[in-house]
C-alpha cells in the first residue's frame, strides 16, 4: 500500500467517525449541561438568593434538576446543593479551590507511595518530581519528566494520575459549558452555574462512559491490562531484561479522551503495550479529537444556532488541514543519509505506523491539549517539527483541548468581532451581546498568556549559564546544534504554556530551574485563562441581549470564518515569528 493511499484511508476513518458522533454526541452533551432554569433566560424570577455578597453569592432555583441516583448520592456526600448557582467569582473560586487541593493530594500520594500497597519496591518520589507532575496532571498537561516504569507505583498511576485525567478534562468541560451560559443568559445576579455539578456530571456522564467504551476497543486490539509488577524476558544479546506491566487499557482510554497525554509507561503510545496495531492508533487519534470537535455543535445546540458552530468546526478544521498536510509533506521528504535510505523521515517513528500515522497522531496531539506521542518529536525534520511547535503556539484550537479549545477560540472570536466592528465603524456584537472595554480587556488579557509565558520562559532558560548545559543539542552559537537547542527550549515552554505534554527528547529537563519552572508555566498557563474567560463570561451574563440590525456582521459563514481564521493567523504570526524564525525556521533554512 502507497503512503499516500494509507494516509487517505487512516484520514477517511478519522473523519466518518468524527462525523457520525458529531450530531448525537454534541447534543447529549448540551443536554448534560443544561439547566431546567435555562428555559426562561430573561430574568432572575422565580429564585431567591441563598448566599452573601463579594460577588460569591449562590441562587436557589425552585425547579428541580435531573439527578440520577448516584449524581444525588455524591451531592449529599459533598453537601452540594445542585439547585444552587455561582456567579463567575464563585465558580472561579470553586476551580481554584478543587485543583489546589488536587495538587496537594497528587503530591502527597507520590511522597509517601514507597509505604503505600502495590508499591513495586518504588520508593516515594523527589519532591521536585512530585511537586512538577501534581502540577502536570492537576493542568490537564501530563508533561512527565520522570520515567513511569520505575517512578509511578501501580497505586499512584490509577489512584492519582488516572483520577487527574478524568476530573481536570471536566474542569475543562464546565470552564467551556460556564462560558456558553455567558452568551444564553441574561441574568441581573450573572450566575453561570454551578462548578460541582459540571463537574460531577461531565465526570459520570461523559468521560466515564465513553472511556469504558474506547478501553473495551483497545483491549481486543492486545493493550495491556495488568496490576502486576512486570514480568522477565531474555533480550536479543542474551541479557535479562524487566519488562513493565500496569493497568495501561484504563489510562489509555482517558488519556486521549481527556486531551491529558501522559503515558502510563515512558514510550507512550509509540510503545506496543499501549498501541500495539495501526487500528488502535486510529482508535487513540479518533478520541483525542472526539470531545473538541463535537463540542462545537454543543456551543450551537446551547446558543440556538447551530450555524454558530459549524462556523467554529470550519475555522477548526481548516488549520488543521492545513498544518497536517505541511507536516506530511516534510515527512515524507528524504533529508539526509539516513532518510535518503529510509525513502522518508523514519527516524523516531514506528514502522507499524509510518508516516502516515505518525504525522496523523502528531497534529491530532498537538492541535489538542493532548501531548501523547506516538513518534519522537525531536527526530522530526525541522520544518515537520516547526509545523507541530507552531499547532501549539496558535493557542490549540484546531480543535484544542476538552473545553479548552472551545473557549478559547471563542476568545478570539470576540478579538474578530471587535476587530470587524472597528472596520465598519460599528459597536462590535458577538451573539447578541454588545462586545465593550471590559469584554475585550479580558480577551486581549486571556490572549496574552500564553505568549507571555512561553517567550519569558524560553528566553530566560537560554540565557542562564546554569541551563545551557541541559540542551542536549547545544554548540557554539549560530550552529545547527545550538539552533535545534533553541527549538527544544520553545518547544518546552511552548508545551507547558499550553498544557500540552508533549516534547522534544533531546533537552533534559530533570533540572531545578527547569522543573520549577515550567512547573509554573503550566500552572499559569492552565488556571489565568480559566478565571479571565469565566470573568469575560461574567460580564456577557450580565449584558442585556440586542436584537440584530443591518449593520449588525453576521458571525456565522464563510466571511467570519475567514476574519477570524485571519486573526488567528495574525495573532500567531505577530508574536512568534521572530521566536520560529530563530528556531526551526533557521534551521530548515540550513
Amino acid at each position: 500500500m502507497s503512503p499516500a493511499l494509507a494516509a487517505g484511508l487512516q484520514i477517511a476513518a478519522v473523519v466518518i467517525v468524527l462525523a457520525a458522533a458529531y450530531v448525537p454526541l454534541g447534543d447529549y452533551m448540551a443536554r448534560v449541561y443544561a439547566s431546567p432554569s435555562d428555559d426562561d433566560p430573561s430574568d432572575d424570577a422565580g429564585s431567591e438568593s441563598n448566599g452573601t455578597g463579594g460577588g460569591t453569592a449562590l441562587r436557589t432555583r425552585t425547579r428541580p434538576r435531573t439527578d440520577s441516583r448516584v449524581e444525588s448520592l455524591i451531592y449529599r456526600l459533598c453537601r452540594v446543593d445542585p439547585r444552587a448557582e455561582q456567579t463567575w467569582i464563585g465558580y472561579s473560586l470553586s476551580v481554584l479551590g478543587f485543583s489546589a487541593a488536587s495538587v496537594l493530594f497528587l503530591y502527597v500520594l507520590q511522597r509517601v507511595q514507597g509505604v503505600l500497597p502495590l508499591n513495586g519496591g518504588l520508593s516515594g518520589v523527589s519532591p521536585s518530581v512530585a511537586f512538577n507532575t501534581a502540577i502536570s496532571f492537576v493542568a490537564n498537561t501530563n508533561w512527565q519528566s520522570y520515567v513511569p516504569e520505575t517512578t509511578m507505583s501501580n497505586l499512584t498511576q490509577p489512584m492519582g494520575l488516572a483520577v487527574q485525567n478524568f476530573v481536570s478534562a471536566a474542569v475543562g468541560l464546565s470552564v467551556a459549558a460556564a462560558v456558553i451560559r455567558g452568551f444564553v443568559r441574561v441574568r441581573v445576579g450573572g450566575e453561570l452555574g454551578n462548578f460541582w455539578v459540571d463537574l460531577i456530571r461531565g465526570t459520570l456522564r461523559i468521560l466515564l462512559p465513553l472511556s469504558f467504551v474506547i478501553a473495551l476497543i483497545l483491549l481486543t486490539q492486545g493493550v495491556i491490562q495488568s496490576f502486576s509488577a512486570g514480568f522477565a524476558s531474555t533480550g536479543l544479546d542474551g541479557s535479562s531484561v524487566t519488562n513493565a506491566l500496569a493497568p495501561v487499557a484504563s489510562q489509555e482510554a482517558i488519556k486521549e479522551l481527556g486531551t491529558n497525554g501522559g503515558g502510563i509507561l515512558a514510550a507512550n503510545s509509540a510503545h506496543p503495550f499501549e498501541n500495539p496495531t495501526p487500528l488502535s492508533n486510529v482508535v487513540e487519534i479518533t478520541a483525542i479529537l472526539l470531545i473538541p470537535v463535537a463540542l462545537t455543535r454543543t456551543f450551537g445546540t446551547m446558543v440556538g444556532d447551530r450555524r454558530q458552530g459549524l462556523t467554529l468546526l470550519a475555522v477548526m478544521g481548516a488549520l488543521f488541514a492545513a498544518l497536517l498536510a505541511v507536516t506530511a509533506a516534510a515527512e515524507a521528504g528524504a533529508r539526509g543519509v539516513a532518510a535518503e535510505a529510509a525513502g522518508a523521515m523514519m527516524e523516531g517513528k514506528e514502522v507499524r505506523f509510518g508516516i502516515p500515522g505518525s504525522t496523523l497522531f502528531a497534529v491530532a496531539t498537538t492541535g489538542t491539549s493532548t501531548g501523547a506521542v506516538n513518534s519522537a518529536h525531536d527526530s522530526m525534520s525541522p520544518l515537520g517539527g516547526g509545523a507541530v511547535l507552531l499547532n501549539m503556539l496558535v493557542g490549540e484550537i484546531a480543535p484544542g483541548g476538552v473545553g479548552t479549545g472551545l473557549y478559547g477560540l471563542l476568545v478570539l472570536a470576540i478579538v474578530a468581532v471587535f476587530v470587524g466592528g472597528l472596520l465598519v465603524g460599528r459597536t462590535p456584537e458577538y451573539l447578541g451581546k454588545k462586545i465593550g472595554r471590559r469584554q475585550i480587556t479580558l480577551a486581549a488579557l486571556s490572549v496574552l498568556v500564553m505568549p507571555a509565558l512561553v517567550l519569558i520562559g524560553t528566553s530566560v532558560s537560554v540565557l542562564l549559564p546554569s541551563t545551557t548545559g541541559y540542551q542536549g543539542n547545544s554548540g557554539d552559537p549560530g550552529t545547527p546544534g545550538s539552533i535545534h537547542g533553541f527549538t527544544e527550549v520553545l518547544y518546552a515552554f511552548a508545551s507547558a504554556a499550553n498544557n500540552n505534554g508533549s516534547a522534544f527528547g533531546g533537552l533534559t529537563v530533570t533540572s531545578d530551574w527547569f522543573q520549577t519552572s515550567l512547573g509554573l508555566a503550566m500552572l499559569l498557563g492552565r488556571f489565568l485563562p480559566i478565571v479571565l474567560v469565566l470573568a469575560l463570561a461574567g460580564s456577557l451574563v450580565a449584558t442585556k441581549r440586542t436584537p440584530p440590525n443591518p449593520g449588525t456582521l453576521p458571525t456565522h459563514g464563510p466571511l467570519f470564518a475567514s476574519l477570524l481564521l485571519g486573526t488567528v493567523v495574525l495573532v500567531a504570526a505577530l508574536t512568534f515569528f521572530p521566536a520560529l524564525a530563530l528556531g526551526p525556521i533557521a534551521e530548515a533554512v540550513q
